[in-house]
Protein backbone atom coordinates (compact mmCIF):
# COMPACT_ATOMS: atom_id res chain seq x y z
CA UNK A 1 0.00 0.00 0.00
CA UNK A 2 1.48 3.35 -1.02
CA UNK A 3 1.58 6.23 1.60
CA UNK A 4 -0.20 9.59 0.84
CA UNK A 5 0.76 12.85 1.36
CA UNK A 6 0.31 14.93 4.52
CA UNK A 7 -3.40 16.07 5.04
CA UNK A 8 -3.82 19.29 6.07
CA UNK A 9 -6.59 19.98 8.90
CA UNK A 10 -8.25 23.01 10.02
CA UNK A 11 -7.95 22.00 13.45
CA UNK A 12 -5.48 20.47 15.85
CA UNK A 13 -6.80 17.63 18.18
CA UNK A 14 -7.78 19.70 20.94
CA UNK A 15 -9.99 21.96 18.81
CA UNK A 16 -11.10 18.57 17.05
CA UNK A 17 -12.07 16.90 20.64
CA UNK A 18 -13.93 20.52 21.33
CA UNK A 19 -15.63 19.67 18.87
CA UNK A 20 -16.69 16.22 19.33
CA UNK A 21 -17.89 17.53 22.72
CA UNK A 22 -20.02 19.98 21.26
CA UNK A 23 -21.79 17.79 18.72
CA UNK A 24 -22.02 14.83 20.99
CA UNK A 25 -23.38 14.12 24.74
CA UNK A 26 -23.19 10.64 25.62
CA UNK A 27 -19.97 9.35 27.26
CA UNK A 28 -20.48 6.29 25.32
CA UNK A 29 -20.47 7.69 21.75
CA UNK A 30 -17.23 9.53 22.94
CA UNK A 31 -15.60 6.78 23.80
CA UNK A 32 -16.25 5.01 20.67
CA UNK A 33 -14.63 8.06 18.72
CA UNK A 34 -11.72 8.31 21.18
CA UNK A 35 -11.06 4.11 20.52
CA UNK A 36 -10.96 4.68 16.74
CA UNK A 37 -8.96 8.08 17.38
CA UNK A 38 -6.34 5.89 18.90
CA UNK A 39 -6.36 2.76 16.36
CA UNK A 40 -6.40 5.28 13.04
CA UNK A 41 -3.17 6.70 14.66
CA UNK A 42 -1.86 3.27 15.16
CA UNK A 43 -2.54 2.49 11.44
CA UNK A 44 -1.26 5.37 10.36
CA UNK A 45 1.97 4.94 12.31
CA UNK A 46 2.46 1.30 10.81
CA UNK A 47 1.44 2.54 7.29
CA UNK A 48 4.17 5.79 7.38
CA UNK A 49 0.84 7.63 7.01
CA UNK A 50 0.02 11.72 8.65
CA UNK A 51 -0.77 10.03 12.23
CA UNK A 52 -2.57 13.29 13.32
CA UNK A 53 -4.51 14.05 10.81
CA UNK A 54 -5.91 10.44 10.26
CA UNK A 55 -6.11 10.30 14.32
CA UNK A 56 -8.26 13.54 14.30
CA UNK A 57 -10.20 12.05 11.27
CA UNK A 58 -11.03 8.98 13.52
CA UNK A 59 -11.78 11.19 16.53
CA UNK A 60 -14.82 12.99 14.29
CA UNK A 61 -15.92 10.37 11.97
CA UNK A 62 -19.03 9.75 13.73
CA UNK A 63 -19.91 13.20 14.65
CA UNK A 64 -23.55 13.68 13.74
CA UNK A 65 -24.22 10.00 15.30
CA UNK A 66 -26.07 10.96 18.03
CA UNK A 67 -28.33 13.26 16.22
CA UNK A 68 -28.52 11.41 13.00
CA UNK A 69 -27.85 7.24 13.84
CA UNK A 70 -29.20 6.07 10.67
CA UNK A 71 -28.52 6.09 6.89
CA UNK A 72 -32.51 7.61 7.02
CA UNK A 73 -31.62 9.90 9.34
CA UNK A 74 -28.86 11.29 7.55
CA UNK A 75 -25.53 9.58 9.18
CA UNK A 76 -22.59 10.11 7.82
CA UNK A 77 -24.21 12.55 5.29
CA UNK A 78 -24.43 15.38 7.54
CA UNK A 79 -21.21 15.06 9.68
CA UNK A 80 -19.15 14.95 6.28
CA UNK A 81 -21.07 18.39 5.47
CA UNK A 82 -20.49 19.56 8.67
CA UNK A 83 -16.62 19.09 8.50
CA UNK A 84 -16.47 20.38 4.87
CA UNK A 85 -18.32 23.18 6.33
CA UNK A 86 -15.51 23.99 8.64
CA UNK A 87 -12.60 23.63 5.99
CA UNK A 88 -12.21 19.87 6.38
CA UNK A 89 -10.30 18.74 3.02
CA UNK A 90 -11.83 16.56 0.51
CA UNK A 91 -9.99 13.37 1.86
CA UNK A 92 -11.61 13.45 5.04
CA UNK A 93 -15.07 14.25 4.49
CA UNK A 94 -14.74 10.93 1.54
CA UNK A 95 -13.07 8.95 4.23
CA UNK A 96 -16.39 9.78 6.50
CA UNK A 97 -18.42 8.94 3.78
CA UNK A 98 -17.04 5.69 3.09
CA UNK A 99 -17.16 4.28 6.48
CA UNK A 100 -20.75 3.52 5.61
CA UNK A 101 -20.97 1.09 3.28
CA UNK A 102 -24.68 2.50 1.65
CA UNK A 103 -23.09 5.77 1.42
CA UNK A 104 -21.98 4.71 -2.54
CA UNK A 105 -18.44 5.49 -1.98
CA UNK A 106 -16.12 2.96 -2.85
CA UNK A 107 -12.69 3.02 -0.72
CA UNK A 108 -9.98 3.08 -2.07
CA UNK A 109 -7.16 4.95 -0.23
CA UNK A 110 -5.33 3.67 3.22
CA UNK A 111 -7.60 6.18 5.02
CA UNK A 112 -10.67 5.11 3.72
CA UNK A 113 -10.08 1.45 4.53
CA UNK A 114 -8.35 2.15 7.68
CA UNK A 115 -11.00 3.74 9.43
CA UNK A 116 -13.90 1.34 7.73
CA UNK A 117 -11.51 -1.44 9.40
CA UNK A 118 -10.77 0.70 12.35
CA UNK A 119 -15.05 1.63 13.21
CA UNK A 120 -16.93 -1.34 13.86
CA UNK A 121 -14.04 -3.55 15.64
CA UNK A 122 -13.65 -0.49 17.99
CA UNK A 123 -17.03 -1.09 19.14
CA UNK A 124 -16.96 -4.93 19.54
CA UNK A 125 -13.48 -4.47 21.39
CA UNK A 126 -15.05 -2.61 23.80
CA UNK A 127 -18.32 -4.90 24.39
CA UNK A 128 -15.78 -7.92 24.92
CA UNK A 129 -13.84 -5.94 27.88
CA UNK A 130 -16.89 -4.49 29.01
CA UNK A 131 -17.88 -8.29 29.88
CA UNK A 132 -14.24 -8.62 31.01
CA UNK A 133 -15.00 -6.23 33.97
CA UNK A 134 -14.39 -3.36 31.67
CA UNK A 135 -11.36 -4.39 31.40
CA UNK A 136 -8.76 -4.84 28.72
CA UNK A 137 -6.65 -6.74 30.56
CA UNK A 138 -7.40 -10.44 29.16
CA UNK A 139 -8.76 -8.90 25.93
CA UNK A 140 -7.20 -10.38 23.18
CA UNK A 141 -7.32 -12.01 19.43
CA UNK A 142 -8.24 -15.18 20.71
CA UNK A 143 -11.10 -13.80 22.70
CA UNK A 144 -12.21 -11.04 20.13
CA UNK A 145 -12.51 -14.23 17.54
CA UNK A 146 -14.65 -16.14 19.88
CA UNK A 147 -16.74 -13.73 21.01
CA UNK A 148 -17.40 -13.25 17.20
CA UNK A 149 -18.74 -16.47 16.86
CA UNK A 150 -21.69 -15.35 19.42
CA UNK A 151 -24.20 -14.26 17.24
CA UNK A 152 -26.16 -13.22 20.48
CA UNK A 153 -22.92 -11.30 21.61
CA UNK A 154 -23.04 -7.41 20.60
CA UNK A 155 -25.47 -8.29 17.69
CA UNK A 156 -25.62 -4.93 16.49
CA UNK A 157 -21.55 -5.17 15.25
CA UNK A 158 -21.52 -6.66 11.81
CA UNK A 159 -18.92 -9.30 11.55
CA UNK A 160 -18.91 -9.53 8.38
CA UNK A 161 -17.24 -5.97 8.43
CA UNK A 162 -14.47 -6.73 10.44
CA UNK A 163 -13.54 -9.37 8.79
CA UNK A 164 -13.83 -7.17 5.26
CA UNK A 165 -12.10 -3.99 6.80
CA UNK A 166 -9.10 -6.14 7.68
CA UNK A 167 -9.61 -7.77 4.44
CA UNK A 168 -9.59 -4.29 2.40
CA UNK A 169 -7.02 -3.25 4.27
CA UNK A 170 -4.54 -6.32 3.75
CA UNK A 171 -4.11 -7.06 7.33
CA UNK A 172 -4.43 -10.80 8.47
CA UNK A 173 -7.76 -10.72 11.13
CA UNK A 174 -5.66 -11.55 14.23
CA UNK A 175 -3.11 -9.30 13.41
CA UNK A 176 -5.80 -6.06 13.01
CA UNK A 177 -7.70 -7.54 16.36
CA UNK A 178 -4.07 -7.04 18.16
CA UNK A 179 -3.19 -3.81 16.33
CA UNK A 180 -6.73 -2.36 17.60
CA UNK A 181 -6.68 -4.03 21.32
CA UNK A 182 -3.00 -2.55 21.77
CA UNK A 183 -4.39 1.21 20.49
CA UNK A 184 -7.39 0.60 22.73
CA UNK A 185 -5.02 -0.52 25.48
CA UNK A 186 -2.77 3.01 25.19
CA UNK A 187 -5.75 4.95 26.07
CA UNK A 188 -7.83 2.71 28.39
CA UNK A 189 -8.13 5.50 31.17
CA UNK A 190 -9.98 7.48 28.77
CA UNK A 191 -12.10 4.97 27.23
CA UNK A 192 -13.26 4.08 30.98
CA UNK A 193 -11.58 0.33 30.79
CA UNK A 194 -8.59 -0.52 33.01
CA UNK A 195 -5.46 -1.86 31.48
Amino acid sequence: METSSAITLPVNRDEAYAVVCQWIESQALRRHMLAVEAAMRAYARRLGEPEESWAIIGLVHDLDYEKHPSQDAGHPFVGADALRAMGFPGEASRAVLSHADYSGIVRVTPLEKALYACDELCGFVFAVALVKGKSLRDVDAASVQKKMKDKAFAKGVRREDIVRGADELGVPLDDHITIVIDAMRSIGPELGLSV
